[in-house]
């Protein structure tokens, strides 16, 4: 069930999620005010003439940054560049995409946190002034080239913004920070992607997959995807509570939304580590998963719903945690 949490997805999760991609803001569900400051953005920049401001969007993963970047771009009328901060590993690299940017085009630049530092430096230029300085040779010969870059709006997406440098922060004129969906939210997405796909269903079947999405529309899309496929299996031609439940419960997805991973990491903590605190990188040997994961994927979602903390000493699971997994609790 991981790999529904996941920010990395195969290919046909990419193309089911693609086909259920809103195109303009009056479509997109959810983040109502992010999506009232970002109307407000676009149409002063329209009627100014001129290119919108940066945008910063910042939240875990799933919740739609990707597809907002998309949105931006087409009710601004104009081209959208994809690329990731992971890809940007020298001055180079980024120097070559904007020079390459057409102008009013929109560049997003997912995971931005990851970039190089060498490359940050040279975006803050960018962003600030149109223009980059380019080093040409090496030792007492090089010397350096001012490229003028097109008028463009840069879209950047992260799941840490604390590791965003205050400089590369503060050149962004607006930022959003996404919130995590609730229940009501999720069922008006699954209602819209059941609908696109032709899927006939039960509202207590949709409103069961929404309960158990955690949150998050990319989660809510894939579980019904599987239940989708489950239904399928069965020859069984509408989804019913029964089937959902029955689907859920074959994947390990527990009335909270928690999967396999999600309780391994509280037994872990609780069995283990005998409830003492945990530091992240202990955790994660522990559990033989990148730190990475457990802090962007596991842990916003475990911390939200008050089933761990963090404390001085590292991460420790809470009252409730015990409860829910039916674990004695000892003070």
């Amino acid at each position: 069930m991981s790999e529904l949490l996941d920010g990395a997805a195969s290919e046909s999760d990419l193309a089911f999620e693609s086909a259920l991609r809103p195109t303009n803001l009056s479509e997109f569900v959810g983040q109502s005010k992010v999506k009232q400051q970002l109307d407000l953005l676009l149409k002063a920049a329209s009627l100014q003439n001129r290119s919108p401001d940066h945008i910063l969007l910042a939240g875990p993963p799933g919740l739609g940054k990707t597809t907002l970047a998309m949105i931006v771009a087409n009710e601004i009328g104009s081209g959208l560049r994809m690329t990731s901060g992971p890809t940007i590993q020298h001055a180079g690299d980024l120097a070559a995409v904007l020079s390459s940017l057409s102008a009013g085009e929109v560049l997003f630049i997912d995971e931005i946190h990851r970039m190089a530092r060498p490359a940050e430096e040279l975006l803050y230029m960018a962003m600030e002034d149109f223009r980059v300085d380019v080093m040409v040779g090496k030792g007492a010969g090089a010397s350096s080239i001012s490229l003028e870059l097109e008028p463009f709006t840069l879209v950047g997406a992260t799941t840490r913004s604390g590791m965003l440098p205050n400089p590369l922060r503060d050149r962004f004129g607006y930022t959003a920070n996404l919130e995590f969906y609730v229940a009501e939210e999720l069922r008006l997405v699954l209602d819209r992607a059941a609908t696109k796909l032709e899927i006939q269903y039960e509202t207590d079947a949709i409103s069961l997959v929404a309960s158990r999405s955690r949150g998050t529309p990319r989660i809510a899309n894939r579980l019904l995807r599987r239940v989708r496929d489950y239904a399928l299996v069965e020859n069984q031609p509408r989804l019913t509570m029964s089937l959902a439940a029955a689907a859920l419960d074959l994947y390990e997805v527990d009335s909270l939304g928690l999967d396999r991973l999600d309780k391994q990491v509280l037994t872990t903590l609780i069995q283990k580590f005998e409830g003492r605190p945990v530091g992240l990188s202990t955790l994660a040997v522990a559990l033989g998963e990148e730190q990475g994961t457990i802090e962007s994927v596991v842990e916003p979602f475990l911390l939200r719903e008050g089933l761990i903390e963090r404390t001085p000493k590292g991460r420790q699971a809470t009252a409730l945690a015990h409860r829910h997994l039916g674990l004695p609790y000892n003070q």
